[in-house]
């Protein structure tokens, strides 16, 4: 795999066209005066490891665009997707903060733009800004929230259709779909990331995913997926 080599970017936080209303992109002015002091932007190519599993942490990445998978290993090098970060999220936030080796991988699936701020760095400017530290305690609740579902849907689903079903609806959901589940929207995943994400084969994933499409419950086309039969799907997650 490629190194995470670094290439400075200009972009500013107060004048950033890509802030969203998540994390540190909303916070007052000279509240961001005084991240952007400590933080380093940088670009990394897609493939690039930000950091891996078992480093000691030395601080965290803000990621400003693109998507990081975040992935940890078995000793038989078995993978496990764990989830893809997207723009306004801290990685690396847990260890960090904890001090303790960094629990997964987080590899760019395109190339990202991050800020890093070490961690130092980081313990002071959340102890002087209240409106950062409570921030953190969020996203920390976040993920948190997130680790619960992920273990639900993978020790309570009982086939690897379910698994799928439940992995297709969210993901159209959270990558710009109706409320409805319905919608176009990008899909950068492999069969082989799917099937890491949800705990099965590549195989079955391939062939899974061939049945949806024959049944036209779902069209995937290129780096699209559209779903065709919601309530298809919600039956099989439910079945």
């Amino acid at each position: 795999m490629p190194s995470a080599s670094q290439v400075r970017t200009v972009t500013r936080c107060l004048s950033c066209r890509l802030r969203t209303d998540r994390f540190f992109c909303h916070l007052p002015d000279e509240v961001l005066r005084s991240f952007e002091k400590i933080a380093v932007p940088s670009r990394y190519p897609a493939g690039a490891i930000l950091f891996a599993e078992g480093e000691e942490p030395k601080g965290v990445h803000l990621l400003c665009r693109g998507q990081v998978k975040m992935s940890m290993s078995s000793p038989g090098g078995k993978l496990l997707t764990l989830r893809v970060a997207g723009p306004g999220d801290l990685l690396g936030i847990s260890a960090t903060l904890a001090e303790r080796d960094y629990h997964f991988t987080a590899e760019a699936m395109e190339p990202v733009e991050v800020k890093y701020i070490e961690r130092g760095d980081l313990l002071r400017f959340l102890q002087e800004h209240t409106e950062a530290c409570f921030r953190a305690a969020e996203q920390l609740s976040g993920k948190y929230d997130v680790a619960c579902h992920s273990i639900r849907a993978l020790g309570l689903s009982h086939s690897t259709a379910e698994k799928l079903a439940r992995f297709l609806l969210e993901w159209v959901a959270t990558h710009g779909g109706s409320s409805s589940g319905k919608g176009r929207v990008p899909i950068r995943v492999t069969h082989e990331e799917i099937a890491q994400r949800i705990g099965a084969s590549r195989e079955t994933v391939t062939r899974l995913l061939g049945g949806l499409r024959r049944q036209r419950i779902i069209r995937h086309e290129g780096a699209h997926l559209e779903i065709l039969d919601r309530d298809a799907l919600l039956h099989l997650m439910n079945s």
